[in-house]
């Protein structure tokens, strides 16, 4: 009896941690029609949200990758999804990848397949020195790790007013990589899309490494596309992106080092095109690309309250093949039956660049 007693706990003690915190055949699933946070995370039996993924990413101990599978559906993103293992390797091979289960190059893919994130989480408070309200900011999806992809997702702001009063703004990241000494980090074939009033998708990617590549993505009115800041990102790179109505600063190379390169981006309708550190030291090279229709060519300093001053023209290099009109806009598709919703029209200026969602 006693030994039955002892096999018993011991096979409950198995469940229950495959079902609540392991990562079984490294690969967890996510479903937010049919899921619960928990289920074991198998394809039979997803998880409900991206932040219990991330807790079970956290917890787990070994090496090797790690994929994270989103199904269509909509994720309310109430808690950021913080993703910080400490007893798990990733390499440039093995690495962590969150994507969406079926990718805008599969055959049966349509733009209505994306899983939407849409924040609804709570601001942080910030306050000035006098103690003033000056704002707050939340995070979706933080990475503190090296070694990870993001893939195939639609990412949405989050529905608030986002200058509330005078200096007062607050913000939403998307996605946030933040960490020491992190390196290796690829966002691809993401859309970002947000509106100035209903739904302000403040930046889509804040990140601090080297090694970052933004590629195949869509910025659909969204006010800053890519930040990097604080340590140097060294060999890094922004490609194949279309940047339409940004209303704020489309990329901020604040840390970036002068080997960043940028090239096949199609950008229509921006704010500023380019934002330097303050000090304006480095210069950055434009090949490839498609610029029509900009208020600011380059600026520099600037933050979340505003966008500096005008820097100098000559920081910003048009290489081979750049085509660069102050005034106009490109043709895009409006039409959300079609799969190139959102992409320039065929044709039309700019098509031919290979910029947007797809990579075949």
């Amino acid at each position: 009896m006693r030994k039955s007693i002892v096999y018993l706990v011991a096979l409950f003690t198995i469940l229950s941690l495959q079902s609540f915190g392991q990562v079984i055949e490294n690969k967890i699933f996510i479903n937010p029609n049919i899921g619960s946070d928990s289920n074991k995370g198998t394809k039979e039996n997803p998880l409900k949200s991206l932040s219990e993924a991330a807790k079970r990413v956290n917890t787990a101990e070994g090496e090797g990758a790690i994929s994270v599978f989103l199904a269509a559906g909509v994720y309310g993103m109430s808690e950021t999804a913080d993703f910080n293992p400490k007893k798990w390797k990733f390499t440039k091979t093995n690495r962590l990848t969150i994507r969406a289960e079926v990718l805008p190059d599969d055959a049966n893919w349509t733009p209505a397949e994306m899983p939407i994130m849409i924040s609804t989480m709570p601001f942080s408070v910030e306050k000035n020195d006098k103690g003033e309200l000056t704002g707050g900011q939340n995070f979706g999806i933080m990475i503190q790790n090296s070694h990870v992809t993001i893939q195939g997702l639609r990412i949405l702001g989050e529905p608030v007013h986002e200058n509330p009063s005078k200096g007062v703004l607050v913000r939403n990241y998307p996605i946030m990589w933040e960490g020491k000494n992190l390196e290796d980090f690829r966002v691809t074939q993401c859309l970002f899309l947000g509106n100035k009033y209903a739904l302000p998708n403040h930046l889509g990617i804040l990140a601090n490494g080297k090694e970052q590549e933004i590629d195949h993505c869509v910025f659909y009115g969204v006010k800053d596309a890519l930040v990097l800041w604080n340590s140097p990102a060294t060999n890094s790179s922004m490609h194949h992106n279309l940047v339409i109505d940004s209303y704020g600063g489309i990329v901020w190379t604040w840390s970036a080092t002068p080997d960043f390169k940028f090239y096949n981006n199609v950008i229509s309708n921006a704010n500023v095109l380019w934002m330097l550190n303050k000090d304006e030291k480095d210069s950055f090279s434009i090949e490839n690309s498609v610029i029509v229709g900009y208020n600011s060519f380059v600026n520099k300093g600037g933050g979340p309250q505003g966008f500096g001053e005008k820097a100098s023209d000559d920081k910003l290099k048009l290489g081979k093949n750049v085509i660069l009109k102050k005034k106009g806009r490109l043709e895009v598709i409006e039409d959300q039956t079609s799969k190139y919703f959102l992409h320039i029209k065929a044709g039309t200026l700019g098509s031919n660049l290979g910029a947007g969602l797809f990579m075949k």
